[in-house]
C-alpha cells in the first residue's frame, strides 16, 4: 500500500498533472464569465427583438411540446465565445514557441579537403617524371 502511494504521488505531483488542474480550474472560472457575459449582456440586447428575455425564448409546439430556443442559443452563443478565445490564446501560444525558437542556418557543405603535403610532393615527383621521360 505504501508504494502504491508513493506511486500516486509522484503521478499526482508531476508538473504536467499540476498545469492540467490549475487550467481547468481557470478554465471553469472562465467559463462562468462567459456564461456571466452572454446572460447579463448578450441576452438581453437580443431580448430586446423580442421583447422578452432571450434565454427564456420558447416555440410552442402542438401536442404541449415546448423548444427552449432562447436557452439553446444562449448555450452556442457561450460555446462560440469559449472557441474563439481558445482558438486566439492557442495561436497567441504558437507565435510566441515559433518567436522563441531560433533559426539555424542550414548546414554548409564541407568544403574539399586540401591535398596533404604527401599528395602534392607525390604531384609533383609525378609531373617531373613525366617532363623527364618527355626529353
Amino acid at each position: 500500500m505504501k508504494k502504491f502511494l508513493e506511486e500516486f504521488k509522484a503521478f499526482a505531483l508531476k508538473g504536467n498533472m499540476m498545469d492540467m488542474a490549475v487550467g481547468v480550474l481557470i478554465g471553469g472560472a472562465f467559463s462562468a464569465l462567459v456564461t456571466s457575459l452572454t446572460e447579463n449582456i448578450i441576452n438581453p440586447v437580443i431580448g430586446i427583438l423580442f421583447k422578452a428575455d432571450f434565454s427564456e425564448v420558447v416555440l410552442h409546439l402542438p401536442f404541449d411540446i415546448n423548444l427552449g430556443i432562447g436557452a439553446f442559443v444562449s448555450a452556442v452563443i457561450n460555446f462560440l465565445i469559449l472557441a474563439l478565445v481558445l482558438f486566439l490564446m492557442l495561436k497567441g501560444m504558437n507565435k510566441l514557441l515559433e518567436f522563441g525558437k531560433k533559426e539555424e542556418p542550414a548546414p554548409e557543405a564541407p568544403a574539399p579537403k586540401a591535398p596533404t603535403q604527401e599528395e602534392l610532393l607525390a604531384e609533383i615527383l609525378a609531373e617531373l617524371k613525366k617532363r623527364g621521360g618527355d626529353q
